[in-house]
C-alpha cells in the first residue's frame, strides 16, 4: 500500500560526486508537486547546488574577495586563543602560607634599609613548588634577628608553608601567595579565594565554561534563523562591554557573573566564524582552512605567558586580551552575510544583491556565468524564503543519528582529556620536568600542536571517518591500558622478587597520559569539523552548537571533579573509557565528507548516507534497502516521498542491480 507524500517531498540538490549520490529527482509527470502550488515546488537544482554551479561562478577560492574573507576569519583566531586558554592565569591556585613570622622566627626585614623593595616583591612571587629548604629560612631568621624590626610599616618576610600540612595555614587570616603564571596579582590572590573560600575559584572557572556551552546552544539556533552576520557583529560588540567590565570586577561574584556573558559572546564569535569558514570553501579545501585557523589559536596558546608575563597583573591582562576584539567592529562594514546559507535559505534577493558585490570586487564578467545561475536567480526572486530550526532535526533518520554520534564523540574526547591530563600532572613530584608550571603549560600546548599536525596528515590519507576511528581508538587503548596494565603492575611490583619498581609504572602512566592527551584532543578537533561538513546548511549552526556545547559538557568535568578535592577522579575515568569503546562502533554508521558537497537542505542531509570504509569489490552489491522497502519503513517520510516516481530497485545512494 502506497504512503501518502509529504508535504515537504520535493527534488533535491546533488550532494556532490565520490562515493554519496543523491536520490535522482523524481520525474514531474509520474509524483512531482503539482505545477499549480509553484511556492510548494522545489527552486532550480541548480541554485542548491551550491558548490557546482554558484561557487565556481564566482572563482572559488581564486577569487581576491574569498581570500580576503577566509583571511579575516583567521585573525580573530589569535585572539580567541586568548581569551580561550586565561583562566589558566587569572584563576591559578598560588601556594599560600599565613602572612607573619614562620615557626620559631620573629618578623624579617627583607632589604638592608628595613623597607619593602619592589623587587623583593617580584622574588617572592614565584616560590619553587618543591618544599622550602629550612638552611635558607634559618638564614632569613639570622638576618631578622640581627637587623631588628620595629614592625612599622614593613611587611613580614612571608613565612614558609607547612611540609605536608596545609591545614595549619587556614588558621590565619591574611596570606602571602607564590604566584607561578607571571603576575604579581590574580584572581585568587585579589580576594583571597583560598582555604573556606576556595570553592569559589572553581565557580569562577564554571562561568566561562558555562556560558560558551548555553552560548554556542542558543547563538546556533539564532545564527541559522537571522543569518551570521548579525550573530558575529552582536558577539563582538558584547564581549567588548562584559569583557573589560571583567576587569573592573570589585568582588568575585561580580567577576564570576561577567565571565558568564563574556563566554556567552565568545561562544558566538566561535561559532560563526567555523561556519563562515566552512562555507567560504570548496570541497577541496575546507580542512586545510580550517586547520590554519586551529593553529593560529594555538598560536595565542603559546604566547599567553609572554602576555602575561608583560602585563603583570590580571585586570591589565583581562583588558589587554579583550581590547584585540576592537578590531573585529570593522566587520561591520567588511563582512557581508553567508551567500551559501542565503541561497539554501531562498533568500534570492539578497543573494543576487551580494553575488553581484562578489562579481564586482573579483572584477569578473557576466560570461563567466557559463551555467547560466543568474538567468536562473531571476527567476526565482518572487520565492518566500525559508527557514529552518535545528529541532527539525528529530524528525529525519539519519540526520538525527550522526550529530548524536558525534554529540558523543565530542563529550567524550574533551572529557577523556582532563583524566589523562591529570593522570600526567599528578607524577609531577618525582618527574623534575613537570615540577614548572611554564613546563606543565608548554607540554599541554605542545602535545595538542602535534595532535593538530597528526590530523593534518592521517585525515588527507583516511578521511573523516577513518581519521577519527583511528584516533578513537588510539584513546581506547591508552586509557584501557592505563586503567588495567598499570594496576597489574603495582601490584606485581609489591613483590620484592618481581623486579619492578614505582618508577617503572610513573613512566608507563605518564607515556600513556601523553599519548591519550594526543588522540583526544583530535577526536573532539575531527568531530567538531565533521559535524560542520555533514550538517546541512540550513541548520548547521545549530548543529555545531550541539556539538561545541556537547565539548563544553566534557570540559566541564575537570572543575567539578577538583571542586570535590578529586573525589571519584577514578569512576570518572572509568566512565570515559567506556564510552570510547561506544564510540568505536557509533562511527562506524558515519558518512565519509571528504572531497563531498555540503548539504544545503534537510533532504540533503537525510541522504548523506553512510558508506563502507573499504571500497566494494567488482560484482558484489551493497546491502542497501530499495526503494520498496525505504517506503515500508516509517522514519523516512521525505524519502519515501521524493521516491515516488522512481524505480523499485532505487536506493538512497542510486541504483542498485538485480
Amino acid at each position: 500500500m502506497r504512503r501518502p507524500r509529504h508535504p515537504s517531498g520535493g527534488a533535491r540538490a546533488p550532494a556532490g560526486g565520490g562515493d554519496i549520490q543523491p536520490l535522482p529527482a523524481p520525474h514531474p509527470a509520474s509524483g512531482g508537486p503539482h505545477p499549480s502550488s509553484s511556492s510548494a515546488a522545489a527552486p532550480s537544482l541548480l541554485l542548491l547546488d551550491y558548490d557546482g554551479s554558484v561557487l565556481p561562478f564566482l572563482g572559488g577560492l581564486g577569487g581576491g574577495y574569498q581570500k580576503t574573507l577566509v583571511l579575516l576569519t583567521w585573525i580573530p583566531a589569535l585572539f580567541i586563543g586568548f581569551s580561550q586558554f586565561s583562566d589558566s592565569f587569572l584563576l591559578d591556585q598560588p601556594n599560600f602560607w599565613c602572612r607573619g613570622a614562620g615557626k620559631g622566627t620573629e618578623l624579617a626585614e627583607v632589604t638592608a634599609t628595613g623597607r619593602w623593595g619592589a623587587g623583593d616583591v617580584a622574588n617572592w612571587t614565584s616560590p619553587p613548588t618543591t618544599s622550602f629548604s629550612t638552611v635558607a629560612w634559618g638564614a632569613a631568621g639570622d638576618l631578622s634577628n640581627s637587623s631588628g624590626s620595629d614592625g612599622g610599616d614593613t611587611p613580614p618576610l612571608p613565612s614558609p608553608p607547612d611540609k605536608g600540612d596545609n591545614a595549619s595555614n587556614c588558621d590565619c587570616h591574611a596570606w602571602d601567595y607564590g604566584i607561578r603564571t607571571g603576575l604579581v596579582q590574580n584572581v585568587v590572590s585579589k580576594w583571597d579565594l583560598v582555604c573556606d573560600n576556595a570553592w569559589k575559584v572553581h565557580i569562577a572557572k564554571f562561568s566561562l565554561l558555562v556560558g560558551l556551552i548555553f552560548g554556542y546552544l542558543i547563538t546556533g539556533c539564532i545564527a541559522d534563523w537571522v543569518g551570521r552576520r548579525p550573530v558575529l557583529l552582536f558577539s563582538i560588540t558584547f564581549i567588548l562591554v562584559f569583557g573589560l567590565t571583567v576587569a573592573l570586577s570589585v568582588n568575585v561574584t561580580m567577576f564570576s557573573t561577567l565571565r558568564f556573558f563574556e563566554g556567552f559572546c565568545l561562544a558566538g564569535i566561535i561559532l560563526t566564524l567555523y561556519a563562515l569558514r566552512i562555507e567560504l570553501c570548496p570541497p577541496g579545501k575546507r580542512f586545510m582552512i580550517t586547520m590554519v585557523a586551529s593553529f593560529v589559536a594555538m598560536a595565542g596558546r603559546f604566547l599567553m605567558p609572554g602576555l602575561a608575563a608583560l602585563c603583570r597583573d590580571w585586570q591589565v591582562l583581562q583588558a589587554l586580551i579583550i581590547c584585540p576584539f576592537l578590531l573585529m567592529l570593522l566587520y561591520w562594514s567588511i563582512f557581508p552575510e553567508s551567500l551559501r546559507w542565503l541561497m539554501a535559505t531562498q533568500q534570492f534577493e539578497s543573494a543576487k544583491k551580494l553575488i553581484l558585490h562578489f562579481t564586482q570586487k573579483n572584477c569578473m564578467s557576466p560570461e563567466s556565468d557559463i551555467k547560466g545561475v543568474m538567468p536562473e536567480l531571476e527567476k526565482e526572486l518572487s520565492r518566500r524564503p525559508k527557514k529552518v530550526c535545528i529541532v527539525k532535526v528529530v524528525g529525519t533518520r539519519n540526520l538525527w543519528k550522526n550529530i548524536v554520534v558525534l554529540c558523543v564523540n565530542s563529550l567524550t574526547g574533551y572529557g577523556i582529556h582532563h583524566c589523562f591530563a591529570r593522570s600526567m600532572m599528578g607524577h609531577e613530584v618525582k618527574v623534575p620536568l613537570l615540577e614548572n608550571f611554564y613546563a606543565d603549560y608548554y607540554t599541554v600546548a605542545s602535545i595538542a600542536l602535534a595532535s593538530c599536525l597528526a590530523m593534518c596528515v592521517v585525515v588527507r590519507f583516511l578521511g573523516r571517518r577513518g581519521g577519527l576511528l583511528l584516533f578513537m581508538i588510539l584513546t581506547a587503548l591508552a586509557s584501557l591500558l592505563q586503567l588495567g596494565l598499570l594496576n597489574l603492575i603495582g601490584k606485581y611490583s609489591q613483590h620484592p622478587d618481581s623486579g619492578m619498581s614505582d618508577s617503572v609504572k610513573d613512566k608507563f602512566s605518564i607515556a600513556f597520559s601523553i599519548v591519550g592527551m594526543f588522540a583526544s584532543h583530535a577526536v573532539g578537533s575531527l568531530s567538531v569539523f565533521f559535524c560542520a561538513e555533514i550538517t546541512p546548511t540550513v541548520i548547521r549552526c545549530g548543529g555545531l552548537g550541539l556539538v561545541l556545547a556537547s565539548a563544553g559538557f566534557g570540559m566541564l568535568t575537570a572543575p567539578i571533579i577538583e571542586l570535590h578535592n578529586q573525589k571519584g577522579y577514578f569512576l570518572h575515568h572509568i566512565i570515559f573509557a567506556c564510552c570510547t569503546l561506544i564510540c568505536i562502533i557509533c562511527i562506524l554508521l558515519l558518512p565519509e565528507s571528504r572531497d563531498q558537497s555540503l548539504p544545503e537542505n534537510i533532504s540533503n542531509g537525510e541522504h548523506y548516507t553512510r558508506q563502507p570504509l573499504l571500497p566494494h569489490k567488482k560484482g558484489e552489491q551493497p546491502l542497501l534497502l530499495t526503494n520498496a522497502e525505504l517506503k515500508d519503513y516509517s522514519g523516512l517520510h521525505d524519502a519515501a516521498a521524493a521516491g515516488d516516481g522512481l524505480p523499485e530497485n532505487a536506493t538512497a545512494n542510486g541504483m542498485k542491480a538485480m
